[in-house]
């Protein structure tokens, strides 16, 4: 049998979405070989599919690279024309095919009994601009199965769905941890790339947490740890196949999950566990659904439950236990007003017991953007001491040898660096989070990283570990329209771009230069480049500033910015712009830290 996984094929749902979003324009076409191919042709005319990826370059010619990696449009015919050139076995009509399988998986897209090919509420919500991703995720894995109508290859000896299983096996294995003295913490990486993707039945999931704490048990004993896990699996795993891939499967999995906001990783990333702050409905999810698979007659009613919005009526809609939800947001709230020291009143305090469903439901929405801001409050009280900061400074500084996901990590280090650094009004990162605050994944490509607003000028921060000409290709133009689409909306201060990546690349330095010195859309533009090394000389100037009993203010960074900005008037192009940029971020520190 094959461990249970989520494609590989797209890893990223703001792909995903772009990837729905093309296919959109075949919506009611029937889905056989000419529209397979031509979904193909259509990702990579909008440069969704095989840009600055090496193995799609093999057998391009240099001229051809150029183009795709330059802001030319790609016609249809030429993309046509480059991928029939790439000689694909099975045709461009099978990589159509492939690339259409997650969409499929997730219950967005499927093809009725004429093969027409059709959206589910799920992925028309997917695609509005309002979309809260965690909604969307939770609503397609909720009911996601195996077997189903429409997945060939899982057919006998499964009956799960994978989602819920898996909040199941957690919540075993925290009860017969408990039970034997120790607490609960959830299951490690290890432990779920074996346990959890190779439970194939619901009906197991009981002796598979048995067997999480057996292997954890007899793992603390072992002589050499690696050695008694290739030997446990060689031993208990014979007739799983793919064993190779579980690691990526493991990654993915936990990574998609995750954004359903009803898991939590803890234990510096090395445990899954339930998100404590959903205890309400995680309980009655588990009470209402053993993860069993329900029967379909055909894949055609299958998709249209999986992507129905509204079903199934979840156990905790109803008054009873959103005042339940309710209540628990309310005494976290009054928990971190009480470790704020504020004792301010809600602006929106309501009576509960007079609520009906539909009022509980958009008041549990407020409390929890309520709870949101109180928790960044705090985040932003704890990186001022001169340990996080530290800390923060350290992790930055060693971000490629960090076993997260790197993008994610680097916009939430920047997130807290930026608290730390001097008094601003708010930072607000546009990253989709938690009910812990933490980031689940990047923020949405139509709006800025972060936002920062002080008392006479905001910022924008654009962050990306990207260092080759992708950089240029989607942090370029992007990021000059996110900043004119905040200067617009902000127009009584003066408004800067901080842009942070491990490197910059030439083309990007040169469009910004452009900006700077010239204009974009008709009016110069204040943008501010910084590699992440180049970035810490600001941390490092505020630890010497903490170490003195001193702080930071947002004088000294306008005084930075301004600059940085001044210095294109003088410079003759981009790359002597690059260097001065050096010089003047050490004239800088020097002349703080006298």
């Amino acid at each position: 049998m094959k461990p249970w996984s989520i494609s590989t094929t797209v890893r990223n749902p703001e792909r995903i979405r772009n990837f729905l979003s093309v296919l959109k324009l075949l919506e009611g076409q029937e889905w056989n070989t000419i529209t397979q191919a031509k979904y193909q042709v259509l990702l990579l005319q909008n440069r969704l599919y095989g840009v600055y990826n090496n193995q799609f370059y093999k057998g391009l010619d240099k001229d051809t690279i150029d183009y795709l990696e330059s802001n030319q449009v790609i016609s249809y015919k030429q993309a046509e024309d480059i991928l029939l050139s790439k000689n694909y076995e099975g045709g461009n009509d099978m990589r159509g095919r492939q690339s259409y399988n997650p969409l499929r998986k997730m219950g967005f897209v499927y093809t009725d009994n004429n093969k027409i090919l059709r959206f589910t509420d799920v992925a028309n919500y997917f695609l509005q601009d309002n979309y809260d991703l965690g909604e969307v995720f939770f609503k397609s894995f909720l009911k996601w199965q195996l077997p189903n109508p429409d997945a060939s290859d899982f057919k006998r000896g499964y009956n799960i769905k994978p989602f819920i299983a898996t909040l199941h096996l957690i919540n075993e294995v925290n009860k017969l941890s408990l039970s034997s003295g120790y607490k609960s913490k959830g299951i490690s990486r290890l432990e779920f790339k074996l346990f959890a993707l190779t439970l194939f039945d619901y009906r197991e999931i009981k002796n598979q947490a048995k067997k999480i704490i057996d292997f954890r048990n007899s793992i603390k004993t072992a002589n050499n740890e690696l050695d008694f896990v290739n030997n446990y699996i060689a031993k208990n795993f014979v007739d799983i196949e793919g064993l190779d891939n579980l690691n990526d499967y493991a990654d993915n999995v936990i990574r998609y999950f995750r954004l359903t906001k009803y898991i939590y990783i803890r234990g510096n990333g090395n445990y899954i566990d339930l998100e404590p702050r959903r205890q309400v409905e995680i309980e009655n999810l588990l009470s209402f659904d053993n993860a069993s698979a329900k029967s379909f007659r055909d894949k055609q009613s299958y998709y249209a439950y999986i992507g129905n919005m509204n079903e199934p009526i979840l156990p905790w809609e109803n008054v009873e236990n959103n005042k339940k939800i309710a209540e628990l947001i309310l005494d976290e709230i009054l928990m971190y007003q009480r470790q704020l020291k504020e004792k301010t009143e809600l602006h929106d305090k309501k009576d509960l017991n007079i609520l009906n469903y539909n009022q509980l439901k958009d008041y549990i929405s407020y409390l929890r953007s309520v709870r949101l801001l109180l928790q960044r409050k705090i985040q932003h009280n704890k990186i001022q001491e001169l340990k996080q900061i530290e800390e923060t400074k350290t992790l930055l500084h060693n971000i490629y040898n960090l076993n997260v996901k790197k993008s994610i990590e680097l916009e939430r280090l920047c997130v807290l660096a930026l608290n730390a650094l001097d008094d601003a009004i708010e930072i607000k990162p546009n990253y989709p989070v938690g009910d812990d605050n933490e980031p689940i994944f990047t923020a949405p490509a139509n709006k800025p990283d972060i936002e920062c607003f002080y008392e006479k000028f905001n910022v924008i921060c654009e962050v990306t570990m990207l260092t080759n000409r992708q950089q240029w290709y989607n942090e370029g133009q992007p990021v000059m329209r996110h900043l004119r689409d905040f200067e617009t909306k902000n127009k009584d201060k003066e408004n800067y771009c901080l842009f942070i990546a491990p490197s910059l690349h030439r083309d990007t330095i040169n469009t910004y230069w452009t900006s700077v010195k010239y204009e974009f859309e008709g009016t110069k533009q204040k943008i501010i480049p910084l590699t992440i090394k180049q970035f810490l000389i600001l941390l490092d100037v505020l630890i010497y500033k903490k170490q003195k009993g001193g702080k930071l203010y947002y004088n000294d960074m306008i005084l930075l910015y301004d600059e940085i900005i001044r210095q294109v008037g003088i410079c003759h192009n981009s790359e002597e712009w690059i260097k001065v940029i050096q010089k003047t971020l050490d004239n800088w520190k020097e002349k703080l830290t006298l």
